[in-house]
């Protein structure tokens, strides 16, 4: 594998990822998961009869 910066080796060029992608897909998942519980808990909500 080519290394384009002479102060690095083979293994530090493959690790990790300088714009943080694995984060970001993350975090985006997540906050669609809560998203999408919220619209579940307004919807379910929202269809429970009147308590009398």
């Amino acid at each position: 594998m080519p290394t384009y910066d002479p102060h690095k080796s083979e293994n530090e060029v493959r690790q990790g990822n300088s714009r943080k992608m694995n984060s970001r897909v993350l975090i985006v998942s997540l906050v669609a998961i809560v998203v999408l519980f919220a619209i579940v808990y307004l919807v379910n909500g929202a269809m429970q009869p009147p308590a009398s």
